[in-house]
C-alpha cells in the first residue's frame, strides 16, 4: 500500500470518535482522497490540532486499494483562508465550492488545474464571493470536460437573448431550441451580457464588476452543473437563495438561468 505526500484542501470532515476524524481531501497530485485520521484531535498527534474544513496543508496518507478508506497519518496546516470566516457570503461560497469538488470529480482522479483554481478562488473569496464562485464553477466545467459551447449559432448574428441547452452543452440556434424545449430537455433563455461575460472568462480576460451579469452567469452555470450532476447540491441554496420556479419542470432549485 503506497504512502503519498501531497498538498491538499480539506473539503469534508466528520467526527469519527472523540479523537479521530473521517475526511475528504482534495489533493493536487492524487485527486480526491477519503480517509480516517486516527487520533487527529489528540494533543501531540501530527495533525496540527485536527483537520479543519477548507484549510490547506501537506498530507501524508496510506492509500489502500479497492476504494477502501485511506489512513491519514499526518497533516501539516499551511493555509487557513481567514476571509472565509469574515462574512456569511464568503463562508457560504466556500462551502459551495467544497460541495462542488466532492460531487464533480471521482476519487483518486487528479485535476491539477482544478486544484489550483480552488486555491485561487479561496484566496480571492473575501474580495468578491460571486466572482470567486463564478471562476471556480467555470474551472470545474472545463476540467471535467463539460465546458459550455458559447459560439454564435445561426450564422453568427448578434443577439440580445440566446438559447442555452444543457443537453447540447451550450448555446443552440433558435429553431433547435424551440424543438428541444420539452419536459426532459429544458432550454433556457440567457441575456447577451451574461454570454459575453462568460466569453471573456473563457478567453482569460477580466470579467469586470457588473454584479448583475456575474450573478446571472453564476446561476446559469449552477443550473448547468445541476443538470450534469443530476442532483441538487445542498449548499447551492445558501449561495443562490430560493426563488419561484418558472420552468416547465418542478424543481427545488431556482431556475434563475431562464432570464
Amino acid at each position: 500500500m503506497p504512502t503519498v505526500r501531497d498538498q491538499a484542501v480539506c473539503v469534508r470532515h466528520w467526527d469519527w470518535s472523540e479523537t479521530s476524524q473521517t475526511v475528504s481531501l482534495f489533493t493536487r497530485e492524487h485527486g480526491l482522497i477519503r480517509g480516517i485520521a486516527k487520533g487527529a484531535r489528540r494533543e501531540k498527534a501530527p495533525f496540527s490540532g485536527g483537520l479543519e474544513l477548507l484549510t490547506r496543508g501537506e498530507v501524508v496518507a496510506i492509500v489502500k486499494p479497492s476504494g477502501a478508506l485511506a489512513t491519514i497519518t499526518a497533516w501539516d496546516l499551511q493555509e487557513s483562508f481567514p476571509a472565509l470566516r469574515s462574512s456569511r457570503p464568503s463562508f457560504n461560497a466556500g462551502m459551495y465550492l467544497a460541495d462542488l469538488v466532492c460531487h464533480a470529480i471521482t476519487d483518486e482522479d487528479p485535476h491539477h488545474a482544478l486544484f489550483d483554481a480552488l486555491l485561487a478562488s479561496l484566496r480571492a473569496i473575501g474580495t468578491s464571493p460571486p466572482a470567486a464562485t463564478l471562476r471556480f464553477q467555470w474551472a470545474t466545467l472545463v476540467e471535467t470536460g463539460y465546458k459550455p459551447a458559447l459560439g454564435q449559432p445561426g450564422g453568427g448574428r448578434t443577439r440580445t437573448v440566446y438559447s442555452f441547452s444543457p443537453r447540447a452543452g451550450g448555446l443552440v440556434a433558435l429553431g433547435e431550441a424551440e424543438g428541444d424545449n420539452t419536459h426532459s430537455t429544458p432550454v433556457w433563455r440567457v441575456r447577451a451580457p451574461t454570454v459575453e461575460l462568460l466569453r471573456r472568462l473563457d478567453s482569460g480576460e477580466t470579467i469586470g464588476d457588473d454584479d448583475t451579469s456575474i450573478d446571472r452567469a453564476n446561476r446559469l452555470l449552477a443550473s448547468y452543473l445541476r443538470e450534469i450532476l443530476g442532483r441538487d447540491l445542498p449548499t447551492a441554496r445558501w449561495v443562490f437563495g430560493d426563488r419561484p420556479d418558472d420552468d416547465r419542470r418542478s424543481s427545488s432549485f431556482p431556475r434563475t438561468s431562464r432570464e
